[in-house]
């Protein structure tokens, strides 16, 4: 399976390499990509190292692939609890089930733009339905200069612009805090003595607002972190989403640097 899922990854990067635009070092279209996963599952780690190449390869032209891993708690009375596992992911997930038809929830299952329900199994569906979402946002989504002040919580804190003159839709706001990467030793369960790696691990999803269609939103975010978060690690994602986990309209990414303390 594992296997499967890498050799998949290479034939998308592969097939798209001949087609690589000239703007691709400055990509306009950001393609929202979410995992939902667990380290008590023992076919999540490939899927989870499918997202990391993905996150790091970027092969679509002209597109950026913002990703996020939403680790479910469903699999933690299996022998093992996922650190980094919420019940806010489990109930992102069922209602992702409800609105797109599916039977029930599973692990790894991966949702493009809100609206596609994405098989790794499928190398050509993979590159197929990834092509299609590269198109224009119609929310702009835009993250100011990120600072973490603080240490008692640290707070994370950001100036968030959203243009929705171009939408004929509504849509909510969310940001999503989450780790650049992170790794676990797991001692039990399905993976147990697997030492597993993730990335772009949300610790927070905030909704921050709406957006009306036809109009411009603007706010500040100011995200307590956890007490013991690495600051150094941190990547914040900002995405519009139609009501009642509709279409994502746009989306942008911002890893948290040195240089943005």
């Amino acid at each position: 399976m594992r296997r499967l899922m890498l050799l998949a990854v290479l034939a998308l990067i592969a097939g798209l390499n001949t087609a690589q635009a000239a703007d691709h070092k400055n990509p306009t279209a950001p393609i929202l990509v979410e995992l939902f996963t667990s380290e008590g599952c023992s076919s999540c780690p490939p899927a989870d190292a499918w997202l990391q190449h993905l996150d790091a390869s970027q092969p679509i032209p002209g597109a950026q692939l913002i990703v996020l891993s939403e680790h479910v708690d469903y699999w933690d009375r299996d022998g093992w609890k996922d650190p980094f596992s919420s019940s806010a992911f489990t109930d992102r997930q069922s209602a992702y089930a409800r609105v797109l038809g599916i039977n029930s929830p599973y692990t790894p299952q991966l949702i493009v733009d809100g609206k596609t329900e994405l098989q790794l199994s499928e190398s050509r569906q993979i590159s197929q339905i990834l092509q299609n979402a590269a198109k224009a946002p119609q929310v702009t989504v835009s993250i100011g200069v990120i600072k973490v002040e603080g240490n008692s919580p640290a707070i994370l804190r950001a100036h968030i612009d959203a243009d929705g003159t171009a939408s004929t839709h509504s849509s909510d706001l969310y940001a999503a805090v989450a780790l650049d990467h992170a790794e676990s030793q797991v001692l039990h369960g399905e993976n147990g003595g697997r030492h597993l790696t993730h990335t772009a691990v949300v610790l927070q999803l905030i909704k921050l607002g709406k957006v009306d269609r036809g109009k411009t939103f603007t706010t500040d975010l100011n995200a307590k972190l956890k007490p013991g978060a690495d600051t150094q690690n941190l990547r914040l994602i900002v995405f519009a989403q139609e009501p009642d986990l509709g279409s994502v309209l746009g989306a942008a990414l911002q890893q948290v640097t040195p240089s943005t303390k």
